[in-house]
């Protein structure tokens, strides 16, 4: 589980950064957005799985799910804003409330 919290974490900047590189097509930064906020997400059950696996306590918990929650509004609001439109919702904490 180690080994894929360091990709998924990596994975974020990592298609922020590639898709960024790409700026000449919208379309194409926004898909690599999309990704990193899949990279998050899976981070978010990640964390969750750590907790319920005994791994991690309440309290680092509570503060790397807030953390990535934060992550995934921030790539929300980037990816309206490269859309010129309001994004649609996919953070995973959210869904889950």
């Amino acid at each position: 589980m180690v080994n894929q919290m360091r990709r998924a974490s990596l994975s974020i900047p990592m298609n922020i950064s590639e898709g960024y590189a790409k700026r000449g097509s919208q379309i194409e930064f926004k898909r690599f957005l999309m990704m990193a906020i899949g990279s998050a997400n899976e981070m978010s059950v990640l964390i969750d799985f750590s907790k319920d696996f005994g791994y991690i306590g309440k309290d680092v918990h509570a503060k790397a799910a807030a953390e990535y929650e934060e992550i995934c509004k921030m790539l929300n609001t980037l990816i309206q804003k490269v859309s010129g439109k309001e994004a649609v919702n996919v953070t995973a904490k959210e869904d889950k409330e």
